[in-house]
């Protein structure tokens, strides 16, 4: 165990293969380790095993052979109930289409990310306003999505991902849909929330996007190709 202790998030030689014929294996023996308060860009080209890796790191999925540890906690032998029920306490999510219910406010939207928490209602509308206010949409609590910009509608997504306290904030894409302006903006709130300790695997294919961040993963072909975290 090194100074940092234990992981938030781990895997060990994970492989997902797919039936076919032949089968096509999309992770091939990856190992990764992501330490607290720790983000990390995962970068690859199209078909390199990214979006497979981020719903195997995100327990959307289930590896063909390997070990998935989220905050020292092995994923493999917990059943489908109980793995929603791990998910939605240890993992945030943010995609590239933000995801809102178009009948709820922003503060409504974020709450919903609390359903699953066994969280009393009376708390929930609170707790999702702290956490609008962090992303820095306190003035627009009680918008509805229609009636806030792409990069607000990805601020709720964030919030939402956010409110819950999760020991992984997983983005998958975050600024594909934003204009380069817009997305610069995401990223710098990613930082910003970096520096507070948030810890961050973001999915891109965006050069600019994986420069901003502090570690940069390369995946090619089902496997890890470069890794800039320092050697321990």
């Amino acid at each position: 165990m090194n100074a940092h202790g234990t992981p938030a998030l781990e895997l060990v030689d994970v492989v997902k293969r797919y039936p076919g014929d032949p089968p096509v294996e999309s992770l091939r023996g990856v190992s990764l380790r992501v330490d607290p308060n720790e983000m990390v860009a995962v970068m690859g080209p199209s078909g390199s095993g990214k979006t497979t890796l981020l719903h195997i790191m995100g327990t959307l999925e289930r590896p063909t052979s390997g070990r998935v540890r989220i905050t020292g906690e092995d994923c493999a032998g917990l059943q489908d109930r109980d793995l929603s029920g791990f998910r939605s306490r240890r993992l945030g999510f943010v995609f590239q289409q933000s995801f809102l219910l178009d009948g709820m406010t922003a503060v409504e939207n974020v709450a919903n990310g609390l359903l699953y928490r066994g969280i009393p209602p009376s708390q929930r509308l609170p707790l999702a306003r702290e956490s609008l206010t962090r992303v820095g949409l306190a003035h627009r609590l009680s918008h509805v999505p229609a009636k806030l910009s792409g990069g607000e509608r990805q601020r709720v997504a964030i919030a939402r991902a956010l409110v819950a306290r999760p020991a992984v904030v997983l983005a998958d894409e975050p600024t594909g849909n934003l204009d380069s302006a817009t997305g610069a903006a995401i990223v710098e709130l990613l930082l910003e929330l970096h520096r507070e300790g948030t810890t961050l695997v973001v999915i891109t294919h965006n050069a600019e996007v994986a420069s901003a961040a502090p570690r940069r993963v390369q995946i090619r072909d089902g496997l890890i190709i470069d890794d800039s975290r320092p050697a321990a």
